[in-house]
């Protein structure tokens, strides 16, 4: 039998086979153009290219996707492509695939699912810091709390009601705190101008009071959102993953010492290191949903 796993990001799409004599894979950008039969064009056109002279025909189909989507399989928004807004996207994946079972959740949900897989460990908690924050949380190899429920919004924990605004509207999310943007638009107003991503990694090695200052503050927000997930659901591991935190070495580490330091006794933190998948993490996670690792 043949997989496919879809990744759909706001600039991208990679697609992978799995199954069948070999596997396959491609990425091709969305195009230019903002409008969402363009996109839905580009997709069919390239998973087509994709499967043509493929021997078994595809039997289920896995869609990470970053956009929210609602019960009735209705696009309600995604900032990164608003003209998806409104999108019946059940419909359309129905007609790009009529003979395939097809499953969507959300892309931090699912990079979660394929980190648990990778570190063999059936309960995770995974936090991906990159434009924002996403991540998910799998108890006893399952999503919590399933892609029939909504996905799980780590990035929306609100780790101080007094802090910036977040782009959902409300104050103090971990995402407004310590997403990628938000720490270089601190450590610009720390240095009094703006910082790029290269100059705030240089400026952390070199240890400058701007970059060190900056950075440690979207560690603390992330500790503080790891240590409620903690008292919470009590995951035997929680990973930190993203672009923005893979391109900070000690990232993972400064997170984990300060999620450990608000502990309390008799209630450890879970192990907390960097995660394994980088890049790759949705796009696994999305095979794993075609594969029924996930029965959602």
């Amino acid at each position: 039998m043949t997989f496919l796993g879809i990744d759909v990001g706001g600039t991208k799409v990679a697609l992978q086979t799995d199954g069948g004599t070999q596997s396959r894979s491609a990425v091709f950008p969305w195009p230019r153009t903002s409008s969402v039969a363009d996109d839905l064009e580009a997709l069919t056109r390239n998973v087509r290219a994709l499967l043509d002279g493929t021997e078994q025909p595809v039997e289920a189909v896995g869609v990470a996707m970053p956009a929210t989507v609602g019960a009735d399989g209705l696009v309600t928004t995604w900032p990164g492509r608003p003209s998806w807004t409104g999108l019946d996207l059940r419909a359309a994946l129905r007609s790009l695939f009529p003979r395939s079972a097809v499953h969507w959740a959300d892309d931090g949900d699912l990079a979660a699912l394929a980190e648990a897989d990778e570190a063999d460990c059936p309960d995770v908690a995974y936090l991906g810091v990159g434009t924002g924050v996403g991540g998910g949380i799998v108890l006893d190899g399952r999503l919590c709390p399933g892609t029939a429920r909504g996905s799980c919004e780590v990035g929306h924990v609100v780790v101080d009601p007094k802090g910036p605004r977040c782009d959902c509207g409300r104050r103090g999310c971990v995402q407004a705190v310590a997403s990628g943007p938000a720490t270089l638009r601190r450590a610009g107003h720390l240095r009094g101008r703006p910082v790029a991503f290269a100059e705030l990694r240089d400026g952390l090695h070199d240890e400058h009071d701007w970059a060190v200052t900056a950075i440690g503050e979207s560690c603390d927000a992330l500790a503080v959102a790891i240590v409620n997930l903690n008292e919470l659901v009590r995951p035997a591991l929680v990973l930190i993953g993203g672009g923005f935190a893979d391109g900070l070495p000690g990232f993972a580490g400064t997170v984990a010492e300060r999620a450990h330091a608000l502990s309390r006794p008799g209630h450890p933190v879970a192990q907390v290191r960097a995660a394994s998948l980088g890049g790759l993490s949705s796009l696994r996670g999305a095979v794993l949903l075609a594969r029924g690792t996930h029965p959602g």
